[in-house]
């Protein structure tokens, strides 16, 4: 076990990505929830317009809703009416036919190349509309007022904050032909990013080195990365927007695991200049480096907590890899936090702060598993036998996560409860390293 998580520190091997080719993810809903509660998307009315096939939105909100794991919309041809007519909603039918909840809209075009997209929740057993709301977007905003729509109706019906109207991002390599005749293959690394769903990928940065380790600015402008394409790991600054990029630190050694504060002030990450890998606070302000921990151990994967004044990291100074937390002020000392099992490492902290998700290893087998802080109470998640890089969604209610299925890499989420999971997979090749980027106001 300390081998791997030694490797994992300096570098994930080529070996574990394979032939990828740039294709947008399709998601697989593995494992539903019993209870979800019965709910009926109807094909929204385009006005004058024929349904864009990447932009159907109500389809989108469907597979959100899906994705949620909190509802099990009706199949579309199992829908018994398709009336977008607000007041010809049949309750009484909508009732027998099992369905707690009705959507309904409408998308119309607008003037300057504007459409107005409109919907509609109704509660069927109260026979009322419970919630509408009305956008004026452009044709490139489209899927993302769809992801909206689902962030409100999810909002209203259980009280989770948004999640879907968001972005992702991951890492995937491709394979290239040999240069000479009988030569060995390069590989490409791509840093990309998409929406939640894996619709419209965006690559943000093509290199013939490994990129690992992504990881979202609080306003989902930026992302910290490290690169190898020096030959040497080092940690950037990406601005999604602009593309333009900065090197944050380039020390002898390691270069690692840098995570952003959530206040946006600060970047944890790992260097190992002044000796052992150690976990060090940098300033963005006015770029200064404070060393947090000081052990003959590794210590490394940072994760701040939502408060940024704490982080918990993983760490060998029990002999096999722990999760520990410490806080940032001075003179502060780590406090072990897992017990079970001889390998738990790469925690990530729920956005509410009561619990992590983390690598939890046996044997060979290593999974995704959870911690409540307050109880201790750890449940394991998912089946393996490769899990890692768990990722908290912005509402706490799903981990993405990289996985191994059918010999492939793909990512995967579990819903917080490890009922619902789901796969997102390219159609060829592997992807790897998750993160999920705040939703914004």
């Amino acid at each position: 076990m300390v081998n791997r998580f030694t490797c994992c520190i300096i570098l994930f091997a080529a070996a574990m990505f394979s032939l990828q080719a740039q294709a947008v993810l399709k998601i697989d809903i593995t494992e539903g929830v019993e209870g979800a509660a019965p709910i009926a998307v109807v094909p929204f009315q385009w006005q004058g317009l024929k349904t864009p096939k990447n932009a159907d939105i109500s389809a989108i909100v469907a597979s959100d809703l899906a994705r949620s794991g909190q509802f099990a919309p009706l199949p579309e041809k199992d829908l018994i009416s398709r009336q977008t007519s607000p007041d010809k909603v049949d309750f009484k039918t909508w009732r027998i036919a099992g369905v707690d909840h009705l959507v309904i809209g409408s998308v119309k075009p607008l003037r300057n190349k504007l459409y107005q997209v409109q919907f509609r929740l109704f509660d069927i057993l109260k026979a009322e509309q419970s919630l509408g709301y009305s956008f004026n977007v452009r044709a490139s905003q489209l899927r993302s007022v769809a992801h909206r729509i689902s962030d409100y109706i999810v909002e209203h019906l259980t009280g989770l904050s948004p999640a879907f109207d968001s972005r992702i991002s991951y890492v995937t390599t491709q394979l290239t032909k040999p240069r000479k005749p009988g030569g060995k293959p390069g590989i490409v690394y791509k840093l990309q990013v998409a929406d939640t769903d894996g619709f419209n990928p965006q690559t943000l940065l093509t290199s013939p080195e490994p990129i690992m380790s992504p990881g979202w600015s609080p306003d989902g402008k930026q992302l910290v990365y490290v690169s190898f394409e020096a030959g040497k790991p080092e940690i950037f600054i990406h601005d999604i927007f602009t593309g333009k990029r900065q090197k944050l630190t380039s020390f002898k050694g390691l270069n690692s695991a840098p995570k952003w504060s959530p206040d946006g002030k600060y970047i944890a990450l790992t260097l190992s200049k002044d000796g052992n890998p150690d976990i060090y606070i940098y300033r963005l302000r006015d770029k200064t480096l404070r060393r947090l921990t000081r052990h003959w151990s590794i210590d490394t994967e940072a994760s701040w907590m939502p408060d940024s004044r704490a982080l918990v990291f993983t760490s060998s100074r029990s002999g096999k890899p722990q999760i520990y937390r410490i806080g940032l002020e001075a003179g502060s000392r780590p406090s072990r936090l897992t017990f079970e099992g001889n390998y738990n490492a790469n925690a990530t902290v729920s956005p509410d702060g009561k619990s992590i998700a983390f690598v939890h290893g046996e044997g060979n087998v290593f999974r995704i598993a959870s911690l409540q802080l307050e109880s201790r109470y750890m449940q394991v998640l998912t089946d393996g036998p490769l899990d890692e890089s768990p990722e908290f969604a912005p509402n706490g209610s799903m981990i993405l996560y990289a996985a191994r299925s059918k010999g492939r890499a793909v990512l995967a989420a579990v819903s917080a409860d490890g009922r619902h999971k789901q796969k997102l997979v390219l159609e060829e090749g592997d992807v790897r390293e998750p993160a999920w980027a705040p939703v914004q106001p």
